[in-house]
């Protein structure tokens, strides 16, 4: 199986950058694992969000094919603990998906039909997080739930 976080917009703090690269190649010992930071629609000024998230869309829609995997990172979606997460990947490795991509959106969230083509949607937390932080919160969490399922101690670090 093979895992992709797509983004919309570079990844700008050099602190986040550093941790983002960091977990990124802890994950290459467990997962073909990519990152993929689709640039910013241009001039947003004169975009209203509707048609923002639907430039975002047309993005998304290119890097996804339709044997895909799609999980919205989102907040209306389903909460996993650590422990859970670990068993909601290796669910998927011992099923047939050859490949899951995960979302992080643009500012205004997801169009309409990036949630039609989506296969689930998950939360991080209640909490609001920016669109940048998430991108690192995330390869942690696939980093430990990856450690999990090796029964490696990481996630009692």
């Amino acid at each position: 199986m093979k895992i992709t976080l797509i983004a919309i917009g570079k990844t700008e703090d050099k602190y986040l950058i550093e941790g983002i690269e960091k977990y990124i190649n802890r994950l290459k010992h467990y997962i073909n694992f990519s990152f993929l930071a689709i640039p910013d629609v241009k001039n947003v000024k004169n975009l209203s969000e509707a048609q923002q998230k639907a430039k975002e869309a047309e993005l998304l829609h290119k890097q996804i094919n339709n044997g895909d995997m799609v999980i919205l990172l989102d907040e209306k979606g389903k909460k996993y603990s650590s422990v859970e997460f670990s068993s909601y990947l290796n669910k998927q490795m011992i099923g047939s998906v050859q490949h899951l991509i995960f979302i992080i959106g643009g500012p205004y969230g997801f169009d309409d039909s990036i949630y039609k083509r989506a296969n689930g949607l998950i939360s991080l937390s209640d909490m609001t997080f920016s669109h940048q932080m998430i991108r690192l919160f995330f390869v942690e969490q696939l980093y430990r739930g990856f450690s999990i399922l090796k029964g490696e101690p990481y996630h009692h670090a």
